[in-house]
């Protein structure tokens, strides 16, 4: 992480992000039983799909459009941030082909497993793009504000999500992490978390593995 933008709230989505995929590839692989019976209507396939969304949309909104003015005149920079469209724009095709194939009763679990492993295959890949060279780019690039900026847009479109979404992105997150993301919150706010959204989450059955 960069030591001038605090990178954290990234970090900590695309390791939420990469944790539901391997959640849902474990289910597609299992033999016993079919693994539609476990996403169709799971918690925690609509919480993805609503956290990826917001994460993606403020990103396209917020962050690529400024990176890209404060990239002008730098070809390979402004190469990536295509890239970086266009792996965006990628998903949420595969996203839908999960939806298609849950609500296909005559599809079968081959064509379910297929498209989550597109999924998790292109979007680790873009997670990895992006870790690797966008946020470089963003740390040599964005000034403070333009980088909060991004950073209210994207807790602006969390919204009423924050009590489900919050708990979900720190799910597995290291005691730094979390403390760094909550440092932020007003007092009131962290209280909650410890009190009610936490324990709420701890409790849901978002992939229906509690019988």
């Amino acid at each position: 992480m960069g030591d001038r933008l605090d990178m954290s709230l990234m970090y900590a989505m695309h390791n939420a992000l990469r944790r539901e995929l391997d959640i849902m590839a474990t289910i597609t692989a299992r033999v016993d039983g079919d693994p539609r019976r476990v996403l169709t209507g799971a918690a925690g396939w609509d919480i993805f799909k609503k956290a990826l969304h917001i994460h993606h949309t403020a990103e396209d909104e917020a962050l690529w459009p400024v990176l890209r003015q404060a990239a002008a005149g730098r070809p390979d920079d402004l190469a990536l941030l295509d890239a970086m469209d266009a792996e965006h724009a990628a998903i949420d095709p595969l996203v839908e082909t999960i939806d298609a194939a849950l609500a296909d009763p005559e599809g079968g679990p081959e064509r379910l497993a297929t498209a989550v492993d597109s999924l998790a295959v292109n979007l680790t890949g873009h997670l990895k793009h992006e870790e690797d060279q966008a946020l470089p780019l963003i740390e040599d690039l964005l000034t403070l504000e333009q980088w909060q900026h991004y950073g209210r847009i994207h807790g602006a479109k969390t919204g009423p999500d924050g009590p489900l979404l919050t708990p979900w992105v720190l799910d597995g997150a290291d005691e730094d992490t979390v403390n760094t993301m909550l440092a932020v919150l007003p007092e009131p706010v962290r209280a909650a978390y410890r009190n009610e959204w936490q324990p709420a989450y701890a409790a849901l059955d978002r992939w229906n593995s509690k019988g």
